[in-house]
C-alpha cells in the first residue's frame, strides 16, 4: 500500500470570491495539516488546478493556488479542464508510475470535482479516503454548502472502496 494526497482546485478565484466557500479558511488549514502529515511520511502530494478561459486562465493570479495553501516546489502540479481529475490529465499515469494504490482526497467543490474524482478513483481500483472536513463548496439556492458536503460524505461512503475520515484521524 502506497498513499498519495490529491488536493483539488484550492485556487484564488474559487476561495477568494464573495461569499467564500463554506468554512474555506478552516478547510485550507485542515488541508495543510493533512499535507504536513503526508510530507512527514514521504507520501507524494498532488495539487490539481482547474483551468477555464473566462476566469481561471493558466498562469493568472486567479488560477494560482491559494496563498494560504502550503505547497512546495517538490509537490506535483497537474492542470485540468474537466471536473474529474482523471479526465484529459496524466494523473493516473503519474500515480501508477509511483506505485500508488491509495488516495487521500480533499479540496473543492464537494458536489462536482470532489465527487467525480472520488468516484472515478474508486472505480479505477484505488482505495480512497475522502477527508470529510477538508472539502467544501458554496451555498446553492436549493441547499446549503454544509448540507451538500454532508450529503456527499454520506453517499460516497456507500462504496466499499471509499472511506470517509476526518483530517485529524488520517494516518500515512
Amino acid at each position: 500500500m502506497k498513499t498519495a494526497i490529491i488536493i483539488i482546485d484550492v485556487q484564488n478565484a474559487l476561495f477568494e470570491k464573495n461569499p467564500k466557500p463554506y468554512e474555506s479558511d478552516d478547510v485550507i488549514d485542515r488541508i495543510n495539516f493533512v499535507s504536513e502529515q503526508a510530507r512527514k511520511a514521504g507520501a507524494p502530494i498532488f495539487f490539481i488546478q482547474h483551468e477555464h478561459p473566462e476566469f481561471l486562465g493558466y498562469g493568472s493570479e486567479s488560477w494560482n493556488l491559494h496563498s494560504k495553501l502550503k505547497a512546495l516546489d517538490s509537490d506535483f502540479k497537474i492542470r485540468k479542464t474537466e471536473g474529474n481529475c482523471f479526465v484529459r490529465t496524466d494523473l493516473d499515469a503519474q500515480l501508477k508510475s509511483k506505485n500508488i494504490t491509495d488516495l487521500v482526497i480533499c479540496g473543492y467543490a464537494s458536489e462536482f470535482c470532489i465527487d467525480s474524482t472520488t468516484r472515478s478513483a474508486a472505480q479505477s481500483g484505488y482505495t480512497v479516503q475522502l477527508v470529510s472536513d477538508s472539502h467544501t463548496t458554496d451555498d446553492k439556492e436549493h441547499l446549503s454548502a454544509e448540507k451538500i458536503r454532508n450529503h456527499h460524505n454520506e453517499t460516497l461512503s456507500m462504496s466499499p472502496q471509499i472511506t470517509i475520515i476526518k483530517s485529524g484521524d488520517i494516518k500515512f
